[in-house]
């Protein structure tokens, strides 16, 4: 049986590596600190990713998620206000967003190629 927890715990300090060296001004918190929010969101996105999305179609269920649960479009990452600069189709987000996209569904491959899911 596959750990999604352990895969969303990887992939979500993935995630926050990469917002730390491209200098981001809102960086995640650790996963073990995270608002369940964050948690949940990266559940999904391995759940998604194990279903064979690309990366694009990560980013597309990721938006779908954000927009049911009241998040808009905005110019920072405000859990609050509930705005994200990310809310924007995939071929629109800065090269370093979309990395994380790619980074994302590489882990969880990797994982389930490692635990014999995917062959």
């Amino acid at each position: 049986m596959i750990d999604i927890e352990r895969i969303a715990h990887v992939c979500h300090e993935a995630n926050r590596a990469l917002q730390v060296t491209s200098d981001e001004a809102d960086v995640s918190p650790h996963f073990m600190e995270a608002p369940e929010w964050q948690v949940q969101s990266a559940y999904e996105g391995v759940q998604t990713a194990l279903d064979g999305a690309t990366p694009e179609e990560l980013h597309d269920a990721w938006c779908k998620t954000k927009r049911r649960d009241g998040w808009v479009h905005g110019d920072t990452k405000d859990a609050v206000a509930k705005t994200h600069p990310c809310l924007v189709p995939y071929a629109e987000l800065p090269a370093d967003q979309r990395l994380k996209d790619s980074v994302f569904g590489a882990i969880v491959t990797a994982f389930a190629l490692h635990e014999g899911v995917l062959s």
